[in-house]
């Protein structure tokens, strides 16, 4: 499916401000970028570098006064997500070096603390994919998606006490469980079509089977339509934005994300 996604953002600037941006999807095995536009109101200098987690990042000085970013892509991305019950386990001697960062405790998922919860979650079960999917519907039914949750992060174990939160929230928790069972995991943030409310979206994946696989606790059922921004550890890797200087939140924000009918032109 082709999905036209982007956004607008508005900051008012009192002090000149470095930021780091984080808001271009790349091409990659699961999404073709056909056309994208990124433009600055008022028109500042940026330089573009690639993170160790491979996302496109921009960094700039914003000027004071009224700063916008706004942005749009045409992309190709797949209707539907794969999944593979019975999807094996992989030794973890066996996993690719890239792969190895995403066993560890970080941050906001401290998996050292989720070992006996996500055995009792998945007592039963044969190690691997039907592990992930159980725990996914564990947190599902025990923890409250609420869109208007406090919008801090939480960590894994926070989110576990307060049994709520956004979409982050729940990523945290799931990929603290699995990496609890020796499983990778990472966040993953970008857009979702027909997310309600609309707003950027996140999301894990759990490495099985020998693959990265879609996880979503949010949602009822496996959903495509997914457009990915950014990979990471955790919320602290993929922050659609950083700023250093003045902690102001954005005066103003919107997401769209819209199917178009045919290919652009």
């Amino acid at each position: 499916m082709w999905l036209r996604t982007g956004c607008d953002i508005t900051f008012d600037v009192s002090i000149a401000t470095p930021f780091i941006l984080m808001l271009r999807p790349r091409s990659g095995t699961q999404q073709w970028v056909a056309r994208e536009s990124y433009t600055f109101k008022p028109s500042v200098l940026a330089v573009e570098y690639t993170d160790n987690y491979g996302n496109l990042c921009q960094r700039l000085v914003a000027p004071p006064g009224e700063f916008s970013i706004r942005t749009s892509a045409d992309i190709l991305t797949a209707d539907t997500i794969s999944v593979q019950p019975g999807a094996p386990f992989e030794d973890v001697q066996n996993l690719p070096d890239s792969v190895l960062t995403y066993l560890l405790p970080s941050r906001y998922c401290e998996s050292d603390r989720f070992i006996d919860l996500g055995q009792e979650i998945v007592a039963g079960l044969a190690p691997g994919y039907d592990q992930v999917a159980a725990i996914t519907s564990w947190i599902r039914e025990h923890i409250r998606f609420n869109s208007d949750a406090n919008q801090y992060q939480l960590s894994a174990v926070e989110v576990n006490q307060q049994r709520e939160g956004v979409c982050r929230d729940l990523a945290h928790l799931g990929i603290a469980l699995c990496r609890g069972l020796c499983i990778p995991a990472r966040m993953v943030v970008g857009y979702l079509h027909e997310l309600v409310p609309m707003d950027f979206h996140a999301w894990f994946e759990a490495y099985v089977g020998g693959r990265w696989y879609t996880f979503d606790a949010t949602q009822p059922y496996p959903k495509g339509g997914r457009v990915t921004v950014a990979y990471g550890r955790d919320a602290a890797d993929v922050a659609i934005f950083n700023q250093f200087g003045p902690a102001l939140p954005p005066r103003e924000m919107s997401v769209r994300v819209e199917m178009l009918a045919t290919a652009p032109d």
